[in-house]
């Protein structure tokens, strides 16, 4: 098959590889969309890693995948099943396989509607993200939020968290553009960290208290500590970013302390179910309860994969989400 793998910084290959074979529960996809997330970008594609890292396994950085079943090992999916498919994973070592193929193999299988593109149902995998966090922070409707980063996962949540009935949704971002989007997809007040003051902003919104529950989803390996400035006492901070090896997160620790502040990661990838969520957007989406498809800036082909990284790492061309046909 070709597939394209991660030789070095910001360097995507085409390559001939050998077709995976499914394994007993699992299935063989012929992949027909991909898109971007940020960690693809954030933590392999544009960073400089140690040199024994490359050159990824063909597939890799990729793993937002969606196409119909080719071959099946699992009774429960069938040759011709629409589905998206989370790569296999290993605890010591991360993803081992991804989109960046014509084909892959996983035991991790979410069956599709049989209408609509694949290129907008694979958003699904994103959002589903979403969904997990909303299982952390609990009941919606008697919360303020706050949501740091209005990249794709940020957007999502923001999305949910408004659907859901919160009391106010708050987005946080450094692109007007993004902030922008923001707005239309339910939240109130929308702030720009390079020219507001946050902190003042939030407490004149919340009557000096802070936000009930703050999302952060920037990428930032301080981020965590600015989202404790934000948050109320004994709130609560759902924590999307993972932050490199060799860039350690200082936790204000009297600062977390004195608040009495919860924090929980979440880490879709690694999850204990990491399809459930998914799978759960899904069937929000086909019951038109919100489609992420609306993400989508960039529809682009095989040969302009390596672009299509360069942009999203760059974020350029107002790119939020880009939808890869896999031909």
């Amino acid at each position: 098959m070709k597939a394209y793998q991660l030789t070095g910084p910001q360097t995507l290959e085409e390559v001939t590889a050998p077709d995976p074979e499914p394994k007993d529960g699992q299935v063989l996809l012929k992949i027909e969309h991909v898109s971007i997330c940020g960690s693809d970008t954030h933590l392999n594609f544009h960073p400089t890693l140690p040199e024994e890292q490359y050159p990824f396994a063909p597939g890799l950085p990729c793993h937002e995948i969606a196409g119909t079943i080719v071959e099946s090992k699992n009774p429960n999916n069938p040759v011709g099943q629409r589905a998206i498919i989370l790569p296999t994973f290993d605890q010591g070592v991360g993803m081992t396989n991804g989109g960046l193929a014509e084909l892959i193999a996983s035991e991790k299988v979410i069956p599709l509607p049989d209408y609509g593109d694949t290129s907008d149902w694979v958003m699904c995998q994103p959002a589903g993200t979403a969904i997990q966090a909303s299982r952390e922070w609990g009941t919606t409707d008697d919360k303020t939020f706050l949501v740091m980063g209005q990249g794709a996962i940020g957007l999502s949540t923001t999305a949910v968290a408004y659907r859901m009935g919160a009391q106010k949704v708050i987005g946080v971002d450094l692109d007007d553009y993004r902030l922008a989007k923001a707005a239309e997809l339910g939240a109130s007040l929308t702030l720009n960290a390079d020219r507001d003051n946050l902190v003042e902003a939030v407490m004149d919104a919340t009557d000096g208290q802070g936000v009930d529950v703050v999302v952060e989803a920037t990428g930032d390996s301080n981020g965590i500590n600015v989202a404790m400035e934000l948050v109320r006492r004994q709130g609560t901070i759902v924590s999307f970013t993972l932050v490199a090896a060799d860039d350690p997160t200082v936790l204000r620790h009297q600062e977390w302390m004195r608040k009495e502040i919860r924090i929980l990661p979440t880490n879709a990838a690694g999850a204990i179910d990491p399809v459930a969520p998914i799978r759960d957007m899904v069937g929000l989406r086909d019951r038109g309860w919100w489609d992420p498809a609306e993400l989508i800036t960039h529809r682009v082909g095989w040969d302009d994969i390596p672009d299509a990284y360069e942009m999203y790492s760059d974020r350029s061309d107002g790119v939020i989400k880009v939808a890869i046909a896999i031909e």
